[in-house]
């Protein structure tokens, strides 16, 4: 799986950048139209002035158009659902919260990159309270080889999380604590967050307490929930028991075409 293995995210990407593009694609309009709004968006935010097409505003609208719209096939209905429960509102959560869920989990399962920052993050927190960006970025470097440009993506995403608030910076130089958590309890979102994380993981299928637990979902306070109640609140999660304790879930692989909905994003 060449996601699992690329940086691809290399530029800061802001949480209202994202939802203006998914918003542009609930209010039905096409790849065109959302390009010409997103270049609008940004032209007095990033690379002001400037019109190369290798510009990091265009790497930017790249990644955002890549999370929302030119989606990887596998991951379409994971976006379509995502979709869904940004326009509903439906659940406990206020819709701010809802909306940092879903676009974490969108860009984790189109940028496992993001999650692997994640997961060295979380683990740092978890550890000693605080996250120094110079111990995430060593830490990615093992993961994704010892290169500059590997470094420098990991501290545009470290940056990205404090935009995000869900990093916040300390009294220290580059040190960082948790920020705002998310306490999920809806059992559907909770499916949809354990989906997204697979698509980020090199295999499909995770022990269930892992994926719950992961630390690459540390914005979040997730509700312990059943196996079976997981894979019921999703149709495309699978359940393969281990033993009594061993719940191991996976992604079902549709054999149907995907259908790449909404229609206007064909």
């Amino acid at each position: 799986m060449t996601r699992q293995i690329q940086i691809g995210i290399s530029q800061r990407v802001r949480l209202e950048w994202l939802e203006q593009t998914a918003n542009l694609i609930l209010a039905g309009n096409d790849k065109a139209a959302v390009e010409d709004a997103l270049q609008e968006l940004l032209k007095d935010k990033v690379s002001v002035g400037g019109h190369a097409k290798g510009s990091n505003r265009n790497k930017i609208i790249s990644i955002l158009r890549k999370i929302w719209m030119t989606t990887p096939k596998e991951i379409v209905p994971l976006r379509n659902d995502g979709l869904a429960f940004l326009s509903t509102h439906h659940s406990s959560l206020a819709p701010h919260h809802v909306s940092v869920a879903i676009h974490w989990g969108m860009v984790m399962a189109v940028y496992p990159f993001w999650s692997s920052v994640a997961t060295q993050t979380g683990r740092l927190l978890r550890l000693q309270g605080s996250a120094a960006a110079a111990h995430v970025q060593r830490r990615v470097r093992e993961q994704y080889g010892e290169r500059e440009t590997v470094s420098r993506a990991a501290r545009r995403v470290l940056r990205s999380y404090l935009d995000w608030g869900v990093l916040q910076e300390t009294g220290a130089k580059g040190v960082y604590s948790a920020g705002t958590t998310v306490a999920v309890d809806d059992s559907r979102l909770i499916a949809w967050l354990v989906e997204a994380s697979l698509h980020a993981r090199a295999n499909d299928s995770a022990p269930l307490k892992d994926l719950i637990d992961s630390p690459s979902l540390f914005p979040f306070r997730i509700k312990p929930i059943p196996a079976e109640g997981l894979v019921a609140a999703s149709s495309r999660l699978d359940l393969l028991r281990h033993g009594l304790d061993d719940d191991l879930i996976m992604l079902r692989h549709v054999k149907s075409k995907y259908v790449d909905s909404p229609s206007h994003l064909h």
